[in-house]
């Protein structure tokens, strides 16, 4: 169970992960050894499991970004996952429950580059895609309370 200084804590991790504990005792209140303790106690209970940073992939030419629904085929569930995991431009991938089995994201530099990506999956199943034209919400923790 976390508390509200847990919860404080983590909701400045999660605006900025690079926040050093003195920025983070200011925030709580706390000594830069209580946020440490705190810290690792979040890290051992698997609160916290890791620190990360966010980078654009329109930098490396990833123009387009794809929602992609996956149905495979009668007796093709694991070859459809093996495939979609072999493809490093799927960021994301979601085994769901529904007519479709996987819900995926992936980022292509051109409309050429996602035919030929879902070409490779298309032997196996049926796909639905929709283009991203902008995220709304972006990925976020649901009210920890």
């Amino acid at each position: 169970m976390t508390d509200e200084i847990d919860q404080l804590l983590l909701n400045a991790l999660m605006e900025d992960s690079r926040r050093s504990l003195k920025a983070l005792a200011q925030i709580s209140g706390l000594s830069s050894p209580s946020v440490a303790e705190r810290l690792r106690r979040l890290e051992e209970r698997g609160v916290i499991k890791g620190y990360t940073v966010e980078v654009d992939p329109r930098h490396f030419g990833y123009q387009l970004q794809a929602i992609v629904r996956v149905r495979p085929l009668p007796g093709k569930l694991q070859e459809v996952e093996r495939q979609i995991q072999s493809i490093p431009e799927f960021t994301e991938c979601d085994k769901i429950t529904g007519e479709d089995c996987f819900v995926a994201r992936l980022h292509v530099r051109s409309m050429e580059q996602l035919d030929e990506l879902l070409d490779r999956i298309n032997v196996y199943a049926e796909t639905n895609t929709a283009i991203v034209k902008k995220t709304s919400v972006p990925r976020r923790l649901p009210p920890m309370s």
